[in-house]
């Protein structure tokens, strides 16, 4: 808004005063449109952001939801009674009669991978 800006001008001659002058133009509106424009691109960008970092938070969960089920059936293969029988030495000597008891509990553990 340049027409609001005074400004003195000698007018050359002598003892003579400065006349007030005011500069024509009003370029308020393109200042205005690029001033918005990056608040708006500022702020496309968090978004932009915090849409990417959600992403990879679900990928990362989908991968450790697989790691973990995973690691569960090992653990339910690790804990089957026919494999604890197997492994143990004395159950393998002649004459030695080994039975399974009750399967290991795997409740919570199968509703953790549920949820």
């Amino acid at each position: 808004r340049l027409y609001r800006i005074p400004f003195g001008m000698p007018d050359c001659q002598e003892e003579s005063e400065a006349r007030t002058l005011y500069l024509v133009g009003d370029f308020s509106a393109p200042a205005e449109f690029f001033v918005t424009l990056g608040v708006f691109s500022f702020l496309y960008s968090m978004a932009a952001l915090d849409f990417c970092v959600t992403v990879c938070f679900a990928f990362f969960w989908l991968v450790a939801a697989a790691a973990w089920g995973k690691g569960l059936s090992d653990v339910k293969a690790a804990t089957r009674p026919t494999a604890l029988i197997g492994a143990m030495g004395v159950c393998q000597e002649e004459g030695v009669v080994c039975r399974a008891g009750t399967p290991p509990a795997m409740g919570l553990a199968n509703i953790s991978m549920k949820g």
